[in-house]
């Protein structure tokens, strides 16, 4: 079992891509923060199947970091992520450091309107500039067919395809299903973080989220609904809940019953932050 070639320049990414198009093979790209998992690994299998290579990027990206959170401590295991790469055919890695991505004078921010306001923003406001930023670049630095994100981090999926949209970015973004543990746990990376008396609790924040996602495809009223997953939440043993909101699933304006929705929650076990969503059965 062989590991996927591994650059770490936009320079050598683009050779190895550009030997690739001259034989006529599409490219895929599954972006990540390394740390991986089955999630991950879903998101490569998606991806060959779609083209005939898989590029995946490893960087823990630090301009979608605020100073109060965890850059230090984010897991890196850059040998275990081969491995794993290794065993489901990845065919590049590219693992660039900071300098490669941010060069010394770099001065441009990509913000994004539309789905990025509120729910992470009004928690983490800097947080899709860094996630934008980052991600056209490396859009712009491998030139794929197809980008694979993964809806576990929907409201982010929302803001990369209307990134896409906006600019032009000759790419298909492609949303795949949240992988979950047997449990329901949507996969994390910052699921490491978590003892085993914490991920009792975190198992419940899915069966929650899904019991207001019913309710409210039966017609019960948003804000009761909204009010009691929130309060459900804390009584199971979350800290502190940042919001549980309904939104509209393309746009992620207000939620109406006419409309597909989402329901989309984050919160706190100790100092750990989780995010999951559920969609809201059509009526």
């Amino acid at each position: 079992m062989s590991q996927p070639h591994v650059v770490d320049s936009v320079a050598a990414l683009r050779a190895r891509i550009r030997d690739w198009r001259r034989d006529g093979q599409r490219i895929a790209m599954v972006p990540t923060m390394g740390a991986l998992h089955d999630g991950h690994l879903s998101l490569v299998k998606i991806a060959l199947e779609r083209a005939d290579r898989c590029v995946v990027s490893i960087f823990v990206n630090p301009t979608q970091f605020a100073p109060t959170e965890d850059l230090d401590k984010y897991p890196r295991q850059l040998a275990r992520d081969l491995d794993m790469l290794a065993a489901v055919k990845a065919d590049l890695a590219f693992t660039p450091g900071v300098s490669e991505m941010y060069r010394a004078g770099f001065a441009t921010k990509i913000s994004v309107g539309g789905p990025s306001a509120g729910l992470e923003t009004d928690f983490r406001p800097t947080f899709f500039d860094g996630v934008a930023t980052v991600v056209a670049k490396l859009l712009l630095q491998a030139a794929p067919d197809f980008a694979i994100f993964g809806e576990k981090d929907y409201q982010q999926l929302c803001v990369v395809r209307q990134l896409c949209r906006d600019l032009d970015l000759p790419v298909e973004i492609i949303g795949a299903p949240t992988i979950r543990d047997a449990h329901g746990l949507a996969m994390s990376s910052r699921n490491a973080y978590l003892d085993e008396a914490d991920l009792q609790i975190a198992r419940q924040f899915n069966v929650i989220l899904r019991k207001a996602a019913a309710a409210l495809a039966a017609g019960a009223g948003q804000e009761e609904t909204i009010a009691e997953a929130s309060r459900v939440l804390v009584a199971t043993g979350f800290q502190k809940v940042d919001y549980v909101e309904a939104r509209e699933s393309l746009t992620l304006t207000p939620w109406r019953r006419d409309r597909a929705g989402r329901v989309l929650a984050a919160a706190w076990l100790g100092k750990t932050r989780l995010i999951d969503n559920v969609e809201v059965p059509a009526a």
